[in-house]
């Protein structure tokens, strides 16, 4: 049981704090309800791109790393297409160090045209390695835009094209800013070796005064159910062919989220997983195969991805695939079987909430959903899950006609 106190800032900061007194380690975690969902189709990326501007300097603070470092401490951050997260770990007794540098940057960031002139960069050189130069680098992408038509989830966190990038201006930047990077659209939490009395006090102190913002509402357009089979195929410099299967699942926060991970892990978790057991070991017709969910707090989506052993055509992988979902369709699985993978997804919980850092991001993101009491909840919704709902839900989402397929075919090689 993972104990918690919620308080709310007059300028709607929303504040946690868990008490941990057997680490000497403290964990601010600062999450902005922002991601790439929220951005314009002529501008993606941004969010991804104000996670590198948030390091760049301060109004009050010009450098972010010294401090922290010179209070034994480390920093990091994350951004997704729903959320852009900040976090801090240090020496408990150093605390208020995390305070005032997350205090500062979220008051106002140091607009500096040298600044973001050398992230710009640095963010289209991560797009260019890791999307345009690196094998399967635009898996995401491709099958983004092959799923959805309407949604935002259409672009990746790191945007569509470099030149969204490129073409950032200052006044861009003011406005994203102080449109999303306000108190009363932030998460602050607080783990570790820590009293609420003192974290309290501390937030009132930092941020207490930082004003509100005017956060527009989020109105964004649901994606129409897809209807038909859809797939891409494309001839690639990679290594070996490849193939993944893209489904549309529930939202986060759906009772089916869980139902559907389970899913996927019963598909592709550990040597005793159907896919790894059945496709890899025993017909050896891949060389590697997996299986996971995206997580979007909306609708997301179920990924296999496989890559077809040596002489397997991609037809023919594709079809096995299918027999093994048909299976999951048509059987109910098990009762060893489902103990088994429901336990794996109990202890990966225990473990994932380990650390002070670990603790506070789940926090954060579960005050995001709408209740961060999830954390004490998740490990019994995964027990009560059944044979017939996991039928019930591979019946429903791994349809031909919910499926978007894309394929890369390796280049001869000259």
């Amino acid at each position: 049981m993972i104990e918690f106190s919620r308080f709310e800032l007059a300028n709607g900061l929303r504040v946690l704090v868990h008490e941990d007194d057997t680490t000497p380690m403290a964990a601010v975690n600062v999450l902005y309800d922002v991601g790439a969902r929220d951005e314009s189709p002529d501008k993606t990326g941004f969010a991804h791109l104000f996670e590198h501007l948030m390091f760049g300097g301060s109004l009050n603070v010009p450098d972010f790393d010294d401090p922290i470092q010179l209070a034994g401490g480390e920093n990091n951050a994350f951004t997704n297409n729903d959320m852009t997260n900040f976090y801090d770990t240090l020496p408990a007794q150093n605390i208020e160090t995390a305070f005032w540098l997350e205090s500062d940057r979220m008051l106002s960031l140091n607009f500096d045209e040298q600044v973001l002139d050398v992230q710009r960069k640095v963010v289209v050189e991560e797009f260019k390695e890791t999307c345009l130069n690196e094998p399967y680098g635009d898996m995401m992408h491709l099958l983004s835009d092959l799923v959805y038509k309407q949604h935002p989830y259409r672009w990746p966190t790191i945007g569509l094209v470099p030149a969204h990038i490129e073409g950032t201006t200052m006044p861009d930047v003011k406005q994203f800013f102080f449109r999303y990077y306000r108190p009363n659209n932030a998460i602050l939490v607080v783990s570790g070796n820590v009293k609420t009395e003192e974290v309290l006090a501390l937030a009132e102190k930092w941020f207490g005064d930082i004003p509100r913002g005017e956060v527009p509402p989020r109105n964004l357009p649901a994606e129409p159910e897809q209807t038909e089979f859809r797939q891409l195929t494309k001839e690639a410099n990679v290594p070996v062919d490849a193939i993944y299967l893209a489904f549309r699942m529930a939202a986060r926060s759906d009772p089916d989220f869980y139902i559907t991970d389970l899913l996927s892990d019963i598909l592709c978790t550990g040597p005793s997983s159907r896919l790894y057991r059945h496709l890899l070991k025993e017909r050896q017709l891949f060389s590697g195969i997996d299986c996971f969910v995206s997580g979007f707090i909306d609708p997301g989506l179920f990924i296999i991805e496989g890559k077809p052993a040596e002489g397997v055509s991609l037809e023919a992988a594709a079809a096995a695939i299918w027999e093994e979902l048909d299976k999951l369709k048509n059987e109910l699985i098990a009762g060893p079987e489902l103990q088994k993978i429901k336990n794996k997804a109990e202890s990966n919980l225990i473990f994932s909430e380990m650390s002070a850092l670990n603790k506070a991001i789940n926090l954060a993101c579960f005050e995001l959903l709408g209740d961060p009491d999830l954390i004490n909840k998740e490990a019994e919704i995964y027990q009560q899950i059944s044979a017939e709902d996991l039928q019930r839900v591979a019946q429903q989402i791994l349809r031909r006609e919910n499926c978007s397929q894309l394929c890369y075919i390796a280049k001869p090689q000259t």
